[in-house]
């Protein structure tokens, strides 16, 4: 699925950047970009239906679901350095998400989520097969959800900060797509916050310990 992700990509590049992929974005619409959403949404499904057929309880489906994400997304940009020799380095920008705003950070930063959501699925797994209780208990979630929504943060604050200079209120602008093309149209990242992402990862890491440490 990762060499599946890369050659759509590889395609689009071709297309819209021809002399290599770089910021501020080509903007896509139509039939292709309605065709791209639900694409990357297919991909998801295709991700939740292996996670759903090959566990009986929600946390081994869900510690499936992380394990197989992250490597898709490793392997993708495996592929794309294969085949692109892109990313030039792991400091390299990239484009993550687009919904609701653009999300861009360094390729390392992805590649270190995705690490951790293996490790995450590791666990879960050893204690399947050890035979111990693998629920995630409310405490445990609240730490690993709220630590994600930090990171997301850290993803879409360098658009919001920038869009600040042109759209009077970046959450309005959600609602007015006319004004969100047109900030995509000159967006070029400028700087990732490290210090929020860590801070995220930390509360992440905290609740994958909490899990890990308990035996009931």
């Amino acid at each position: 699925m990762g060499f599946l992700e890369a050659a759509v990509v590889i395609y689009l590049r071709e297309l819209y950047y021809p002399n290599g992929f770089s910021f501020p974005l080509v903007i896509i619409e139509g039939r292709i970009a309605s065709v791209e959403i639900l694409r990357e949404a297919a991909t998801i499904i295709m991700l939740i239906g292996i996670a759903a057929l090959t566990a009986q309880s929600f946390s081994q489906r869900f510690a499936r679901f992380i394990f197989c994400f992250a490597v898709w997304d490793i392997f993708y940009y495996v592929f794309l350095k294969i085949f692109l020799n892109w990313p030039e380095s792991f400091l390299t920008w990239d484009l993550l998400f687009l919904i609701p705003l653009p999300w861009t950070s360094p390729v390392i930063v992805p590649l270190m989520a995705s690490l951790t959501m293996i490790v995450f699925a590791l666990i879960i797994l050893k204690k399947e097969s050890s035979g111990w209780p693998t629920a995630i208990y409310r405490k445990e979630w609240t730490l690993l959800v709220s630590g994600s929504m930090v990171v997301i943060i850290s993803f879409t604050n360098d658009f919001i900060l920038q869009s600040e200079n042109t759209t009077n209120n970046i959450f309005l602008a959600l609602f007015d797509q006319k004004s969100l093309l047109n900030n995509l149209e000159t967006y070029v990242p400028q700087s990732y916050d490290w210090w929020i992402f860590l801070t995220g990862q930390a509360i992440i890491l905290l609740g994958i310990a909490r899990y890990a440490l308990r035996k009931t």
